[in-house]
């Protein structure tokens, strides 16, 4: 199995065009602490030939740029894109399917709450249900997707921010089980909150890809970005008795990767006491452009 870390960042990306914190004025200086980062997406694939989108961010056609496995093969026009599988309906996660308007044909997968936003807005129908094929996730039921067992897995999460106050749906949040060969990756890119079935799931996992947004909790408050905490945002902080350098130590993980990285989050400077707590504790901050095979 190949997963490419096509993009590492939260909304916004490093730098975010309109934000002057910390971390976005040295990346805009070309600071070598801090690398630029575009909005969090991953490729999968089983042969390394068929390859499976978890998530389309906003930047997702600079990032299919950016991935040589990606280009178009063969045809003259072609992809070896198979499938995009989501993992909630936020529009970090679901504005770059607009990028793969052109005619192409794969499987779009979501749970039943995710698929009923997108059928709720008709920019979606950009992409051509002729050639697009809308298939529903239950969680916990395995599917076959281009050679991968991919099972949907509930995590504590919240309902997109613009269909709050609109919608009594419940947030539907979910991490990605994926499985081939023998080998097993875990990608959890947005998390309210670690339980035990999240916990058993990573255990013994090859690889691990998680929520890493803020490194505490009111981080986006004391940097004056926000007046949300990152657990009102659908995040769990790095830092602190229930964050997740503390919620999955002492499992047996092969590599764990934070993601999502929000432009607040000190850990993104390399050689800050935030980063190396991070690297101590066994973690690799996630930048774009990784490349991961099992």
């Amino acid at each position: 199995m190949r997963v490419l870390l096509l993009g590492s960042a939260a909304g916004g990306g490093v730098p975010q065009w309109n934000c002057r914190c910390t971390v976005c004025e040295l990346a805009r200086a070309g600071d070598p602490r801090v690398r630029p980062r575009t909005q969090c997406g991953f490729a999968v694939s089983a042969d390394g030939t068929d390859w499976v989108l978890v998530n389309a961010s906003p930047d997702l056609r600079q990032q299919l740029l950016a991935a040589p496995a990606l280009a178009p093969t063969g045809l003259v026009r072609s992809s070896p894109i198979r499938g995009v599988v989501l993992t909630n309906g936020e529009l970090d996660h679901v504005v770059g399917l607009l990028c793969l308007r052109e005619r192409h044909s794969f499987a779009l997968y979501a749970t039943a709450e995710t698929h009923a936003a997108l059928d709720a807005n008709p920019i979606f129908e950009a992409l051509g249900r002729d050639v697009v094929t809308r298939v529903t996730m239950s969680e916990g039921a395995p599917m076959e997707i281009s050679g991968l067992t991919v099972e949907a897995m509930a995590v504590a999460g919240k309902v997109p921010l613009y269909l709050e106050g609109k919608t009594q749906a419940p947030a539907s949040a979910v991490a990605l089980h994926i499985r081939h060969a023998g080998r097993v990756c875990v990608i959890a890119p947005n998390c309210a909150a670690v339980t035990h079935e999240l916990r058993a799931a990573c255990d013994r996992a090859d690889l691990f890809f998680f929520d890493g947004t803020t490194f505490t909790d009111d981080e986006m408050i004391h940097s004056g970005l926000s007046e949300k905490s990152a657990g009102r945002m659908g995040h769990v902080a790095m830092d602190g008795p229930r964050g997740s350098l503390a919620a999955f130590r002492g499992l047996d993980i092969g590599r764990r990767v934070y993601v999502h990285i929000n432009n607040s989050n000190p850990v993104l400077i390399e050689d800050s006491p935030e980063n190396r707590q991070v690297r101590a504790a066994g973690w690799e901050v996630g930048h774009d452009g990784m490349e991961f095979a099992t």
